[in-house]
């Protein structure tokens, strides 16, 4: 398949929404990032897209400060910009 690339149409930071367990006597660490139904910029190359949050809302999500329904939606269709990346990553063509 072919790799494309996503950003913010304003250039800012963002941030996936996740959850962390600590470790304990029988369980390892665990933590996953979340999902959600792809926006409209998405949508065309994936039903499912990493919950992102915009910078003003990181601290939100990590104290609590808002109910998660308002926080993992998917942002408005034109937030992101998606492009090819001119070569394909070395890391693609690496053999273990």
């Amino acid at each position: 398949g072919k790799a494309y690339s996503f950003s913010l149409a304003d250039g800012d930071w963002f941030y996936f929404a996740g959850v962390w367990r600590p470790a304990t006597r029988d369980w390892p660490e665990a933590y996953a990032i979340l999902t959600i139904e792809a926006n409209d910029d998405v949508a065309p190359f994936h039903d499912r897209q990493m919950a992102v949050l915009r910078r003003d809302q990181r601290m939100a999500w990590l104290d609590r400060t808002c109910p998660e329904e308002e926080l993992l939606q998917p942002l408005p269709a034109g937030t992101f910009v998606v492009s090819q990346p001119r070569k394909a990553s070395a890391q693609a063509v690496l053999a273990f």
